[in-house]
């Protein structure tokens, strides 16, 4: 069975060992420091970070191949969206203009705009390892425990949990129902036109959708059987204790979130200038 398409990965790796609720912080202090700063040092800093423990995570590129395309296709995107609506942003931003490419109409490639849509794509760099490696690393129980102890309440947790508990079950199901109407002479691969391929997915998705719909009913009767919701707390049968090494990737959040917050004053604002 290939691995799912955004869920835990089972590995011996140090990520694995660490704690939910560690891990979580980290996620949660690189998402808040890309957000408060735009300093690109800093950018530059944690992506390389991210990128280091994306390395000795264990965790394969292969592993969230389609993720990552989609995130890849999704940034390209983005910058192309800006440079084409907003090709001065740079310049107006940073109060300087070094042409680099003179280009039709208002499209000037300019230092600013490269440098300013640098910083965009840093963020991405910065933020997307973490957060994919968090929800690779923790067992979906471990995932709503740790939730559970920043705060967020157990029903959201375990809703969370349940979700991506399902998504290897979904993904096992496409592929069987796939196979089944590949059998029946329906054709999804590229050898068909693009329009055919299109309809015979349909037959694919139609039935994987009412199937999903039936295993939600099924888990929600349970779940209301067993009265789920009804107690103010719950207790959680995955849950790694914090030991040196959590304390020690807590500390380095907390320096994620403080560093960008120094950064505003020492700049003056969100951005660096190295233009001036």
């Amino acid at each position: 069975m290939s691995s799912p398409l955004l869920g835990y990965i089972d590995r011996d790796g140090p990520l694995h060992t660490l704690s939910g609720v560690s891990k979580l912080v980290l996620s949660l202090g690189v998402v808040l420091g890309a957000m408060i700063g735009f300093d690109v040092r800093y950018l530059a800093a944690v992506s390389a970070g991210s990128i280091l423990l994306w390395a000795v995570s264990r965790v394969r590129l292969r592993d969230l191949a389609v993720v990552l395309w989609l995130i890849a296709i999704f940034m390209v995107l983005n910058n192309i969206g800006i440079f084409l609506f907003a090709p001065g942003y740079g310049t107006d931003l940073f109060g300087t203009r070094h042409l680099l490419l003179e280009g039709p109409w208002h499209w000037d490639v300019t230092a600013e705009q490269l440098f300013y849509q640098l910083a965009v794509t840093l963020k991405y760099v910065a933020v997307l390892p973490a957060v994919l490696l968090f929800v690779a690393t923790t067992r979906p129980p471990e995932f709503a425990s740790s939730l559970a102890r920043v705060g967020v309440p157990y029903r959201i947790a375990y809703a969370v949990s349940l979700a991506l508990r399902y998504i290897p079950d979904v993904q096992r199901e496409f592929r069987t129902i796939s196979q089944a109407q590949q059998a029946r002479g329906m054709d999804t691969s590229r050898a068909v036109r693009l329009p055919t391929r299109l309809r015979n997915l349909t037959s694919v998705l139609m039935p994987l959708l009412l199937g999903t719909f039936d295993r939600i009913e099924s888990v929600s009767a349970a779940m209301e059987l067993r009265g789920f919701g009804r107690a103010k707390g719950r207790t959680w049968s995955v849950q790694t204790p914090v030991r040196a090494a959590d304390v020690f990737v807590i500390v380095v959040s907390i320096a994620l979130v403080a560093t960008p917050i120094a950064l505003l004053v020492v700049n003056g604002g969100r951005f660096w200038n190295p233009f001036l």
